[in-house]
């Protein structure tokens, strides 16, 4: 199983953090949440709920990866 670039460990992920899926480049923005999943504006991706998946391509968490500024 790949971890992303977090390595599965969510303490280690900013809050501001944009992370991008592994499989279909589909980026998520803690300033912009998650319209599909109803997940507001603000929410950091350590805080996404456990059963979140990718809206576009339905992977799971551990396939993001942090974008590096």
């Amino acid at each position: 199983m790949f971890e992303g670039s977090y390595l599965g460990d969510n303490a280690r992920i900013a809050d501001t953090a944009r992370l991008e899926c592994g499989i279909c480049w589909q980026v998520y923005d803690p300033v912009e949440g998650d319209p599909v999943w109803q997940i507001p504006p603000g929410t950091s991706f350590a805080d996404l709920p456990a059963h979140w998946t990718c809206p576009n391509c339905d992977a799971p968490r551990h396939k993001f990866m942090v974008i590096e500024e």
